[in-house]
């Protein structure tokens, strides 16, 4: 692979306390009672307006999830690194990937502002050529946009690329590209393979470098 894109919450990072928390402070101010970690996991991964229109639910209307987008924002800016950390061996497989002469490249629906602030703030940010988020063009993940736009800048083609990812939003977002789909075991919302299925699924990063320094 000569093209390795990432998703990043529950992927190159666990962000899940620090969103938990900016989701039940905007829930808060809607009088609403905090919502589990777990919940609030499975609601990310498709942007912020629908993270928090689940967040809400069924009986908030569209000014509400506006006013609750817009608090979201301003709080977890102020506090999205305040326990967001690589996982395991993260550091360490991306360092191999970049030493085998790898390119790499994020592509995230989280806000494009905050993602370069944490693969920023995280150390990343010498590994990436490029990284998008859900602003960054006119549709997120599943839509192939992102993808086709880093396979135009990278110069690679798409049958030495892979979308890797901890959802079936991001094996979606690969097909859709078609391109190869590898899924990471832990993360969010790894029992979203069962519907759409990876072409491999590695338990961490050095388990994908193996599998790139081997050529698969």
């Amino acid at each position: 692979m000569n093209l390795l894109i990432f998703d990043l919450d529950g992927t190159l990072v666990d962000s899940k306390l620090d969103l938990v928390h900016s989701v039940n402070a905007a829930r808060g101010l809607m009088n609403l009672a905090p919502i589990s970690e777990e919940l609030v996991s499975s609601y990310v991964g498709s942007g912020v307006v629908v993270l928090m229109r689940r967040a809400l639910g069924p009986d908030a209307s569209e000014a509400e999830v506006q006013r609750a987008v817009e608090f979201f924002l301003g709080y977890y800016r102020d506090h999205m690194l305040d326990n967001t950390r690589l996982y395991p061996s993260v550091k360490e497989g991306l360092d191999r990937l970049l030493e085998s002469g790898a390119r790499m490249a994020v592509l995230t629906n989280k806000p494009v502002r905050f993602s370069r602030a944490i693969v920023q703030g995280l150390g990343l940010g010498g590994h990436f050529f490029q990284v998008y988020g859900g602003n960054s063009f006119d549709q997120k993940k599943p839509d192939p946009i992102g993808i086709e736009k880093l396979l135009e800048e990278s110069g690679v083609s798409r049958e030495r690329a892979i979308m890797v990812g901890d959802s079936g939003v991001d094996v979606r977002t690969a097909r859709n590209a078609m391109v190869r789909a590898c899924g990471v075991s832990y993360g969010f919302q790894p029992e979203t393979f069962e519907q759409d299925p990876p072409d491999i699924v590695v338990d961490d990063m050095n388990q994908l470098a193996d599998y790139v320094v081997a050529g698969f």
